[in-house]
């Protein structure tokens, strides 16, 4: 593995923030206390940021794998003089399990050296920086402990090797013989009005952490194809919830960029209502049931009472609307691709596919909303009526456009999901001239999508009304119920976009996109699928999951001329479009019916474990 990649990070999480750590046994970026949080590891996006390393002082080898079932990373360092496992987690709240885990996290970092055989020269490097590498800590000993203390954070380390502090950063070396434990435990706690970090026993800590992964895992029994990939992606979802409130963040990082020394750099640690529906159904996919529930209760909460203002399309974890983007001129960028941002100015963005978004949710989690809830009940009803009133206003799109609206055919689609939804619901939702009129407005989008977006040249729907720019975008057609995949217009374009814009199975959103946009190739899987060319659909699949690193992780986007992993990561969509391209060729092949109905069932109810 090629050090300093993107993909050669593993991923930690506790259900309040995450870690990432790479194959040389430094950890590279972790915010604790919650996943938008300043880092005190930031190495990431700047070598002078922080970071805490603990590896092998000669050469190495290096092989690592999670846990089975766990986020808890094993790297095992082979040497010419022995080998060494050193083992990472970050810390559930002791004795939590199945749906309790993440809820009280003790924001714990453990860290355990094991040897394994002969005597290996170790060396740790702890390097805090705090506020994104704005601040250096006084590092004060006391008794066996290490305190790093700077403005609002407060660090404790706890380990059996004596550390030697000196300006702001400690080092150790030490000797792992065969059979020998080495112990580091490091806490955090917000300086003020708050109880000194917690150091937990190592041992026990790790164990109970595994434990409560194991525990959540067993209370979901999907029983599809592709399950150990399913599995993996599942539980880096959970591990990408924030659990006090069940949002899902889009990702664990900011700024890692699109392309290398490139601008489009942003930052991803909310929660998009557009990523709403697709990580309902995969969740839902992957028998998580408990997690649809929070994440609807969790979205009702956010957006509030909605009337004729424009609904948000993204929030911060509790629910925040204002998320202004400011630039860290500080840090040199994750392989000098600056700028580096906190906040995201896409807040203040229209992108009218969250009507459709939204109102999918709420059909494909019919059963458990009905009876409505006064809140839900005006909540859908005002998402039908703005995309009534909306949809035939320019957005940005879902690729969120900077500067520019345009009149964009999936936003035009989403419009129709959330007024086909509406349609649905019928008198659950409206009287009979409210559905009258949603019917009307529903078939004037279908109609007008049909002439507008489509291109007699290219002989393909395209991303923006009356263009030729091909986009990957239009692939959800056939995946939320708008055409049938086998159509003939559907299937030129399925023909055309991955003719145009696919490279050895990699998908770009559109032509110029510096790289394969992961998401955009699942959806082609699942448009294969109920087209039904299922072999290339299997085929196609196999192939995008084996474009994980090694411990099942996807960025958003993968170089298709190097195969790097690019963008942030790990990268939520990407593992969704994952769970739900198994999902429908699961369908596919277990209901002949869908192989000539040519899309998805519109409601379906996994069998619960």
């Amino acid at each position: 593995m090629e050090s300093g990649q993107i993909s050669d990070h593993g991923f930690l999480a506790d259900g309040r923030s995450a870690a990432l750590v790479d194959a040389a046994g430094s950890v590279n970026w972790w915010c604790p206390g919650r996943f938008d949080a300043p880092s005190v590891f930031g190495r990431l996006l700047d070598d002078g940021a922080g970071h805490w390393s603990i590896r092998p002082e000669g050469d190495y080898s290096v092989e690592r794998c999670y846990l089975e079932g766990t986020l808890v990373l094993r790297t095992v360092f082979r040497t010419a003089q022995g080998e060494v496992a050193l083992t990472d987690a970050l810390a559930f709240e002791p004795g939590s399990r199945g749906h309790d885990i993440g809820l009280h996290s003790p924001q714990v970092l453990v860290r355990s050296v094991e040897g394994l055989s002969g005597a290996v020269p170790m060396r740790t490097h702890y390097r805090p920086r705090f506020e994104y590498g704005r601040t250096i800590a006084y590092l004060v000993e006391r008794e066996d402990m290490l305190e790093a203390v700077a403005g609002a954070a407060r660090l404790t380390l706890r380990c059996d090797v004596r550390m030697s502090p000196i300006d702001g950063e400690a080092t150790a070396t030490f000797v792992a013989d065969a059979g020998t434990k080495h112990n580091f435990t490091l806490g955090y706690a917000p300086t003020y009005d708050a109880p000194l970090p917690e150091v937990p026993d190592a041992d026990q800590t790790i164990a109970d952490t595994v434990a409560g992964w194991r525990s959540w895992l067993g209370e979901h029994e999907y029983r599809g194809l592709y399950a150990e990939e399913v599995r993996r992606s599942a539980l880096v979802v959970q591990g990408m919830t924030y659990r006090p409130s069940g949002a899902v963040v889009a990702s664990v990082t900011t700024s890692l960029p699109e392309k290398l020394g490139g601008d489009r750099n942003y930052d991803y640690r909310y929660v998009w209502v557009r990523d709403f529906s697709h990580t309902l159904r995969a969740l839902w996919r992957s028998a998580c049931f408990d997690e649809v529930e929070r994440q609807f209760a969790w979205l009702g909460r956010a957006m509030g009472r909605v009337e004729a203002q424009p609904v948000p399309i993204m929030y911060g974890v509790l629910g925040e609307r204002d998320l202004t983007e400011h630039r860290l001129d500080q840090l040199g960028g994750y392989r000098n691709s600056v700028p580096v941002m906190i906040g995201n100015d896409a807040w203040r963005q229209r992108q009218n596919d969250i009507f459709g978004e939204t109102m999918d949710a709420a059909w494909l989690m019919r059963d458990m909303l009905e009876p409505f809830h006064p809140d839900v009940y005006h909540l859908l009803r005002v998402l039908a009526d703005q995309a009534v009133r909306d949809w035939k206003l320019p957005d940005a799109g879902m690729w969120e456009e900077r500067g520019v609206e345009h009149h964009h055919v999936s936003s035009k689609v989403q419009c129709w999901v959330a007024l086909d939804r509406a349609v649905r619901f019928g008198d659950r939702l409206g009287e009979p001239q409210d559905v009258a009129r949603w019917a009307a407005a529903r078939d004037e989008v279908r109609a007008t999508v049909l002439e507008r977006g489509w291109s007699e040249r290219l002989q393909s729907y395209t991303g923006i009304f009356e263009s030729d720019e091909l986009d990957a975008s239009v692939l959800v057609m056939p995946l939320v119920g708008f055409l049938r995949a086998d159509d003939p217009r559907m299937r030129s374009t399925m023909r055309v976009v991955e003719q145009r814009l696919s490279h050895d199975g990699l998908l770009r959103r559109w032509d110029g996109d510096p790289a394969a946009f992961v998401i955009c190739s699942f959806w082609l899987v699942g448009c294969l699928a109920l087209a039904g060319e299922r072999r290339r659909a299997h085929d196609l699949f196999r192939a995008l999951a084996a474009r994980v690193n090694d411990l099942g992780l996807f960025a958003e986007q993968i170089d298709p001329l190097t195969g790097e992993q690019l963008g942030n990561f790990p990268q939520a969509f990407s593992h969704i479009g994952l769970i739900n391209a198994a999902g429908v060729l699961t369908d596919v092949e277990r209901d002949p019916a869908l192989r000539t109905r040519g899309m998805p069932p519109a409601h379906f109810t996994p069998t619960r474990s």
